[in-house]
């Protein structure tokens, strides 16, 4: 299985197309977002991972997240289960309550387990607006 995308998003819509088939449509996609307020502060964001397994895999997995500050310190991290039909598609929406002790930047590392190659997103934090 592979990760395909990986992304933080404020919101994620699945609709049918002929062929069958399905689209995706992501919207507020986002490497970085202002403030609610001075650091310290705690955000949730969204973090969307789309997931392909092939026609001879199992579709059994596990999506590990591990989200790293800039110092490589893991902040937070979650794991989850899934299964997909092999062939086929599936995403997971992992929410992360990420902690920003000053403004800067927080990576999520994404793999499935056991396999070692990992897709890196980053989410930075920006001083508030107004």
């Amino acid at each position: 299985m592979d990760i395909v995308s990986a992304l933080f998003a404020e919101n994620i819509d699945l609709r049918p197309s002929p062929g069958p088939s399905t689209r995706i449509d992501l919207t507020g996609i986002m490497f970085s977002l202002p403030a609610p307020s001075a650091p310290p502060v705690t955000i949730t964001p969204h973090l969307i991972v789309l997931i392909r397994c092939r026609p001879d895999e199992s579709g059994e997995g596990v999506l590990e997240v591990t989200f790293r500050d800039a110092g490589g310190n893991q902040v937070a991290r979650n794991v989850s289960p899934f299964t997909v039909e092999p062939g086929k598609f599936t995403y997971r929406l992992v929410r992360g309550e990420l902690e920003y002790r000053d403004f800067g930047t927080i990576e999520a590392h994404c793999r499935l387990v056991p396999a070692e190659a990992t897709t890196v997103v980053p989410l930075t934090l920006l001083p508030p607006v107004g």
